[in-house]
């Protein structure tokens, strides 16, 4: 059994040097990026993924922060194609360690956005395309991002999303920056959150129904307010008297809790282990994938990759869901050739 490890990240050495030549001095999440030495360094990377054996396999993805955050429309472009063509020379050269990568979409950029994602698809071979949970500011179903999503319902490959957001979004009105990292530890779950509901309350699954979303981090909040998420929703305009919100819920076409389940999720929970539970639960046992967030832990890459394996080898499932987890949700999804 593979353990295809779908959420991890990378910095190939091509983009990495355009990259510091664009932004400079790292500073923030971008220093935290590049101070981890399995991001930029192949040879460290090995090293990790031989210590889990020749089993492990990684999808290769780039790390935050969003294109859109660091560059203007050509340059996030520029930052894209470079992105997918070196993570795609890796896959090539070593399958048996990379059996797939993820383009990531310069959503600042529409003009270009999907030719460069066709391109990343359909000619590189790419598995689906990574979105963060906020373009830019804007939240995901403002209208003019709408062609990204068609297009990626229409070949029917998976949007990983990613959240974002830094110190500069402040977790109080009177404040203007985010203390102790709260953007991080409780910001990034209710961006991913946040960004799930626009989804299905902008219809988002009705008007795409070929349309797969893979959210990090065991889905953000969503399965630990799974109560306030339906029910609670049941009530949406109760609490709202300037517009009439009752009628968003009477446009679904399903009840709004069904398509929250649509959602597919990551196993990367900084070894949490009912956090997984939560989300096979909420999800189901065919839309949860094993991902590690490698290289974010303390020993720069194989603490989360250890954890996450050992929580799912010792968790009280059948051998069948823990083989769905490891390999054969992601083959089925990514569309992989094992």
């Amino acid at each position: 059994m593979k353990k295809i490890d779908i959420f991890n990240h990378i910095w190939p050495a091509p983009f990495f040097d355009v990259l510091i030549d664009h932004v400079g001095t790292m500073s923030d999440i971008t220093n935290r990026s590049g101070q981890v030495p399995m991001m930029t360094n192949l040879d460290r990377r090995f090293e990790v993924m031989d210590m889990f054996g020749p089993d492990y396999l990684q999808i290769l993805s780039l790390a935050s922060p969003p294109l859109e955050m660091l560059a203007g429309p050509d340059k996030a472009l520029e930052l894209s194609k470079i992105g997918s063509d070196s993570m795609a020379e890796l896959c090539r050269k070593y399958p048996e360690r990379f059996p797939g990568f993820i383009g990531t979409a310069p959503m600042n950029n529409m003009d270009a956005c999907i030719e460069e994602s066709r391109r990343a698809i359909e000619d590189l071979g790419a598995v689906g395309m990574q979105i963060f949970t906020n373009i830019a500011g804007d939240p995901v179903d403002v209208a003019k991002y709408a062609p990204f999503f068609e297009y990626m319902n229409s070949v029917n490959k998976p949007v990983w999303m990613h959240p974002a957001r830094g110190m500069n979004f402040s977790d109080y009105k009177n404040e203007n920056r985010s203390e102790y990292e709260i953007w991080w530890t409780f910001g990034w779950p209710y961006e991913t959150s946040a960004a799930m509901a626009r989804m299905v309350f902008s219809g988002f699954f009705d008007r795409w129904p070929n349309l797969k979303v893979i959210t990090h981090h065991a889905g953000g909040m969503i399965p630990y307010f799974e109560g306030r998420v339906g029910p609670g929703w049941d009530q949406m305009g109760a609490r709202t008297t300037d517009r009439d919100l009752k009628e968003v819920l009477k446009a679904l076409k399903r009840p709004h809790l069904e398509y929250f389940k649509e959602f597919c999720a990551d196993t990367a929970t900084f070894g949490s282990r009912r956090a997984i539970e939560h989300a096979i639960e909420f999800f189901s046992e065919d839309r949860v994938l094993f991902a590690s967030d490698a290289p974010f832990d303390p020993e720069g890459g194989p603490m989360y990759i250890r954890q996450t394996i050992q929580i799912i080898e010792e968790m009280d499932i059948t051998d069948e869901l823990r083989r769905k987890i490891f390999q054969d949700n992601a083959v089925n999804l990514l569309g992989l050739k094992l």
